[in-house]
């Protein structure tokens, strides 16, 4: 064996291993194959980029763009509305059309795009049927799967296969090659799932869950129990204040839905509005949390405010630590990175561009260049000295401390009473650390000891806290804007159907398989700045969620539910990280182009049927004309590309004409044949018996 082979046969086991464990992602992964390839010299450059010129790599991403333009202009759609009118109510019946609608438009389109277009309308089916989602949706995924198998262009590795053939000097597979084999598998396929895999499958009653309520999405997130109104009093130092400043929603957990005022509502309130005497809120969210908030009111001032020298008092020091270029803390808010818990460190403000951010520093992400204001012991410091993402820490004076001060932050002390019902809480507990913008800056303990509090940290009778931050944030926490606001226990209940109309809606969505959302949470994103929606609840497994939502990580799968202006909400069909299931909000399909979608695919697959263009050509000529007549534009056509698997099959085609260069193939063949040789086929003789 050669040193090539074996460098071969050591890349494809490292290969295998990473794409079983999923360590790196899958496209990363093999652009990293081909440069290995290239560097140690066992292709070379030219063959290590061969991949992207290939015809099957050609004929993935042109045929990724036929399926946009199927999609966009409507064709399943079209179907999916027939769907219903044809197969009644029996539920046989509707996994049988569904298998099959699936199955015929995934022979000619990514089967992703089929599932993700025909999502919406069978959850719809599901709930105006009243049958379980998992007994629909999961023949709907068998169904785009199988149907992949029928034609060569139905799945990529129809046309690698192909593919190979040709450059062997065979004669490749026509378009239609795979369908004896691939009907049948699919018949199976259809028949296994209706008569046996969805009784398999669990299921859940929707018509009993929903029993007495609206039959649809909104009763299965039970937002109904968890709406009710409260009354902002005279004096309330929340008068004057947007809902952003409020800080409603990071100090108590509420969502505030609407707004009444003078016997109007305003719904969907944007987060600059301002909070006015005896307005009543419309808010969602849990209602013992505003009786659990109100041990803030047990924190005693010690004095009004302290010095910048009180922060030296405790063995503390102020630093400044600049961001290394290239960092991994880039585009990370100090939440993601756990910055306190992490170093031990408190953040006071960031100086960026000559100014000086002091407010939500938690959800503002670092950029290259920021210098980071911290206080902290002083040994915590010493280890950021070769620290691989901040520089050396430059101590600050105390007279910088003042100049900070001046920015409109008070220093105060407080104390905690020995019956307070914080003793015992920790940090995160307590909800002080993230409720309002003020920094817990460190806890001096009735023996004198000082410490920064970790989220862990629990508070004890008689703690000193120093805090940092606006009066008007200072004044929130000690409970002067909450205290007195009550839920009005004699508004009229709140129906669903109160915070809906033409202007303001809700809709449900799930995060698609392109999400680069997933692991993400909502405070990291900045989620209703960004998209100006509200998350009303999670699903999750079977679960709603609806408090603490803006810490939850994202998952592949979660559903949103989203409340917000229409406009806005129309508006998450053009985004690739979601998925959405409302059809009131998915974006218009051209139906005019319908027509001339499926001549141009006509024009496409004929020709290939009839031998007269190779099938690269005909696709990418069908490409061209999908975007000429507008049935997508270019950036759809874009992102209709699956770029992840181009770039995986281009990247990992060296790593085939590596083992077929050095032999390495060979041997694995010859090992194959070897083993498994003895099983192979067996071939019956016929004895003829003399006759007599």
């Amino acid at each position: 064996m050669t040193p090539e082979i074996m460098t071969v046969l050591a890349i494809l086991v490292v290969v295998i291993i990473l794409l079983v464990t999923e360590w790196a992602p899958l496209e990363v992964l093999a652009m990293l194959v081909m440069g290995v390839l290239a560097i140690t010299d066992i292709v070379s450059p030219k063959e290590a980029l061969a991949g992207f010129s290939n015809p099957a790599v050609v004929t993935i991403w042109a045929v990724f763009i036929l399926s946009g333009g199927l999609t966009r202009t409507g064709i399943a759609n079209i179907l999916g509305r027939q769907l219903l009118k044809v197969a009644g109510g029996g539920e046989a019946k509707l996994v049988v059309i569904i298998m099959v609608i699936a199955g015929v438009l995934s022979a000619f389109m990514n089967n992703v795009a089929v599932a993700a277009l025909m999502l919406p309308v069978v959850m719809d089916i599901a709930r105006k049927t009243g049958r379980s989602p998992s007994t629909l949706l999961m023949p709907l995924a068998y169904g785009s799967l199988l149907g992949g198998l029928t034609t060569m262009i139905g799945t990529p590795p129809n046309i690698l296969v192909s593919e190979a053939l040709r450059e062997n000097g065979l004669e490749p597979f026509k378009l239609f090659d795979f369908s004896p084999v691939g009907l049948v598998v699919m018949a199976c396929g259809v028949a296994f799932v209706t008569l046996i895999g969805t009784r398999l499958l669990p299921k859940r009653n929707l018509a009993e869950e929903t029993a007495g309520r609206r039959p649809d999405f909104r009763s299965q997130y039970r937002l109904q129990e968890h709406l009710f109104q409260i009354r902002i009093p005279e004096g309330s130092a929340l008068v004057g204040k947007t809902l952003a400043g409020s800080r409603l929603g990071a100090a108590l957990g509420l969502t505030v839905v609407g707004i009444t005022r003078s016997g109007a509502t305003l719904l969907a309130p944007p987060i600059t509005a301002v909070i006015q005497r005896d307005d009543l809120l419309i808010v969602e969210g849990n209602p013992d949390h505003i009786q659990e908030m109100n041990h803030w009111g047990q924190l005693l001032t010690e004095t009004d405010t302290i010095g910048p020298d009180a922060l030296t008092a405790y063995g503390m020091q102020l630093a400044r630590l600049g961001l290394k270029p290239g960092s991994g803390y880039e585009n990370q808010t100090l939440a993601d990175i756990g910055f306190r818990n992490r170093l031990g460190l408190n953040v006071l403000a960031i100086e960026r561009g000559g100014s000086h951010l002091d407010t939500d520093l938690k959800s503002r992400p670092l950029k290259a260049g920021d210098r980071l204001v911290v206080y902290g012991p002083s040994e915590k410091l010493a280890q950021l000295t070769d620290n691989a993402h901040f520089q050396p820490p430059e101590m600050l004076t105390l007279e910088d401390m003042g100049n900070y001060a001046k920015l409109g932050h008070d220093l105060r002390q407080l104390r905690v009473p020995d019956a307070s019902k914080l003793v015992g809480l920790t940090l995160s507990e307590s909800r002080l650390g993230d409720a309002v913008d003020v920094q817990i800056l460190c806890i001096v303990r009735a023996d004198g000891t000082a410490l920064i509090p970790t989220s862990d940290d629990r508070f004890a009778a008689g703690d000193r806290l120093v805090v940092w931050g606006t009066a008007d944030m200072i004044s929130i926490l000690l409970m002067q804007g909450l205290e007195g606001m009550f839920i009005e226990a004699d508004a009229p209940q709140t129906d669903l159907s109160m915070l809906e109309d033409d202007q303001v809606g809700l809709v449900e969505v799930i995060l698609s398989p392109h999400s680069v959302l997933s692991g993400m949470t909502l405070r990291g994103m900045n989620f209703r700045e960004k998209y100006g929606l509200t998350v009303l609840a999670i699903w999750r497994k079977g679960t709603a969620y609806r408090v603490d939502l803006r810490d939850m990580a994202l998952q592949f799968g979660d559903a949103l539910l989203l409340y917000g202006p229409w406009d806005k909400l129309n508006l998450l069909g053009r985004e690739p990280d979601f998925l959405v299931l409302t059809e009131a909000a998915q974006e218009a399909p051209r139906e005019e182009k319908a027509k001339l979608a499926l001549t141009i695919m006509a024009a496409v697959l004929i020709p290939v049927i009839m031998d007269w263009v190779p099938i690269y050509i005909a696709v990418v000529i069908g490409a061209a004309f999908m975007v000429l007549t507008r049935c997508l534009t270019m950036e759809e056509a874009y992102r209709y590309i699956e770029w992840k698997a181009v770039f995986l099959i281009a990247g990992m085609l060296p790593l085939g004409t590596a083992l077929d260069n050095t032999g390495a193939a060979r041997i694995l063949a010859e090992g194959v044949v070897g083993t498994l040789g003895p099983f192979g086929p067996v071939s019956y003789t016929h004895l003829t018996l003399p006759t007599s």
